[in-house]
């Protein structure tokens, strides 16, 4: 059989080479044309409709203290919705933000972004930064050192099903109570692997991380919450101490309870509805745990036949207690303060790296000494735990930026708005205060992604409305702002725990608000009608039994229509 060669001639050259035959022209991908969902006409309307009433209520030039001073949250999460990107919604919004504190004056607009915004963001979170990346190294190192494959081998022997994995990660993160940061990246770093052996979606972890960690802090009566709780409350108005305050109110906190009812509920019956569903089925059956966006590539954990479980768990809880200790010596407890003032008084910031850093050091050595890695490859994994970390520490920067402007009261004063609209709304509907109460907690969260500044805007005004700590609507109103915060802040994209809940599931940001939304709604509508009851009955047994029953009513609805729909 003969064959065809192409032979090309050099001028200037005696020589001949064969050359490759043209390889064919590739047509030009069609162009995908962009469509709006019916999400994102709804977020376009709902800005839109938003800056028309802000603008009804006051001028544009007159935005601090106004509803305007929530105009800027309102156009980033539209945007983030509209645009699925998060980075840039961020950012816009904060520039929005900027422009109406400044009253539209460019060289004031560049003032407030960068000095009372960015600036102001990265000294106040550079605790939390730190603390990121300090275990954004020690994941690396585990997973370097054969620890984290350890730990994986021996899950696959004991943890047998998906539902095992989900649960296992749901009781870690009840475990670790100390802080909702610490909890979300520690339990996504250990049961990640885990999870995506069982073909767990990785907006699932996220879900299950993020539902557990703000809920199970925040019914703690020890953890960073508390003190944060703590804080707000002037025990002078309140009659009590900040700590007794925020115990009388767990048993209230009810958006909290049913969260953590509602995620073992949800795995035992095996289904899901909204999108986390398609995120799900395509985790089981495609064995695509990321569905859409980004994917984090998996980092590399290297198998080690001397490694053992031990090998992970044990810097894990040298962190956890190295974290605990941190809390209560920077609270003052070794300067002759109790054991609860201390962790009222602590401050997570510098609690955390503090406590990091000293089980950083600890993991190097004791890997180095059980001859798992080498001291070169250690430091490899400095600049890797950084690296790791970039995206939340950008989310986190440009969220706090927005949060800064927004409820600054120096700048946009969003508190001096909701305290004005709560005074006027407490005139004549002390029964229904602590679900409006519930309902107020959640838009500001929302809003403002923050929960501690939440409680930290409504505490105060609820202490000052129902005036008499011994009337059972005022530890209802207490525990209805906690419990709105806590929802709000799960709902919201800008949320510091939300971003810290994708960061240790490594999931899409986007991706975990729109799968997470529906069921954080559920619980929320049944919370609203729990503090309707409650008001009506002041009682907290009634509502309390009542909200578990419709939870289980409406779980079982849904399970039977998932059924439907996948017959």
């Amino acid at each position: 059989m003969s064959q065809k060669v192409s032979v090309k001639v050099n001028i200037g050259s005696t020589s001949t080479q064969p050359t490759p035959e043209p390889s064919p022209v590739k047509e030009p991908a069609p162009k995908k044309k962009f469509k709006l969902n019916g999400i994102q006409i709804g977020a376009i309307c709902f800005v839109v409709l938003f800056a028309i009433i802000c603008a009804v209520m006051s001028p544009v030039t007159a935005a601090s203290g106004t509803l305007w001073a929530l105009f800027p949250p309102v156009v980033a999460i539209g945007l983030a919705l509209i645009t699925k990107e998060v980075y840039s919604s961020l950012l816009i919004g904060t520039l929005v933000g900027a422009l109406l504190a400044a009253k539209f004056s460019p060289a004031a607009t560049m003032d407030y972004l960068i000095n009372d915004a960015m600036i102001s963001a990265v000294s106040g979170t550079a605790g939390i930064f730190l603390f990121l990346v300090f275990l954004g190294i020690i994941v690396s190192l585990l997973n370097k050192s054969g620890g984290s494959a350890a730990f994986g081998r021996w899950a696959q022997e004991h943890i047998k099903t998906r539902v095992g994995a989900m649960l296992a990660t749901f009781a870690l993160g009840v475990l670790i109570f100390i802080d909702d940061y610490f909890n979300c990246l520690t339990v996504g770093a250990v049961m990640r692997p885990v999870t995506d052996s069982h073909k767990v979606s990785r907006a699932k972890l996220a879900y299950l991380i993020d539902a557990t960690a703000a809920p199970i802090c925040m019914i703690a009566p020890i953890s960073s919450w508390a003190a944060a709780v703590s804080g707000s409350v002037d025990p002078e108005t309140a009659g009590m101490s900040g700590i007794k305050l925020f115990i009388m109110a767990i048993p209230y906190n009810f958006y909290s309870l049913l969260s953590l009812v509602f995620i073992i509920a949800i795995c035992l019956m095996k289904f899901d509805y909204g999108p986390m569903r398609r995120h799900e089925w395509n985790a089981i059956n495609k064995n695509d745990l990321f569905t859409e966006g980004e994917r984090v590539e998996s980092v590399e954990v290297k198998f080690n036949e001397k490694s053992k479980i031990m090998d992970l768990v044990l810097p894990v809880i040298v962190l956890i207690f190295c974290c605990a200790f941190a809390m209560i010596y920077v609270g003052g407890f070794f300067d002759g303060v109790d054991f609860i003032t201390a962790f009222s008084d602590t401050d997570a910031t510098v609690a955390l790296p503090w406590g990091a850093i000293i089980a950083l050091v600890f993991t190097i050595i004791y890997l180095i000494c059980r001859k798992l890695i080498t001291f070169k490859d250690a430091m490899k994994s400095v600049p890797e735990g950084f690296i790791a970390m970039i995206a939340p520490i950008i989310i986190l920067t440009l969220a706090t930026s927005l949060k800064n402007l927004t409820t600054g009261e120096e700048i946009l004063n969003a508190s001096a708005f909701v305290e004005g609209a709560m005074k006027d709304v407490a005139a004549g509907l002390q029964s229904l205060l602590p679900a409006i109460i519930f309902v107020v907690a959640v838009f500001i969260a929302f809003a403002t992604g923050t929960s501690w500044g939440t409680f930290g805007i409504l505490i105060p005004i609820v202490t000052t409305v129902f005036h008499d700590p011994s009337n059972p609507l005022f530890i209802m109103g207490i525990s209805a702002c906690l419990a709105g915060a806590v929802c709000g802040d799960h709902c919201s994209p800008i949320s510091d725990t939300t971003i810290m809940s994708s960061a240790g599931a490594q999931c899409n940001h986007l991706n975990h608000v729109s799968t997470q939304i529906p069921y954080a709604m559920t619980c929320a509508a049944i919370s609203a009608l729990t503090y309707i009851v409650a008001g009506l009955t002041k009682n907290v047994f009634l509502p309390l039994l009542a909200g578990l029953v419709i939870l289980i009513a409406v779980m079982y609805v849904l399970s039977r229509r998932s059924a439907r729909e996948n017959a």
